[in-house]
């Protein structure tokens, strides 16, 4: 393998590494409750 694949082999290696860490973090138990919050906020009648 020479120097430019290797490159564009890490590079994607970390888009996919980030990636999954964003799906992690957005899907996590301590986040659900604020998200699921919004959700039920913005049907909740004011009225």
């Amino acid at each position: 393998m020479n120097g430019q694949a290797a490159a564009y082999f890490i590079f994607g290696l970390t888009l996919v590494v980030i990636f999954i860490v964003i799906i992690v973090f957005y899907y996590s138990k301590k986040r659900h409750k604020k998200v699921e919050e919004a959700k039920y906020k913005m049907l909740d009648d004011e009225d």
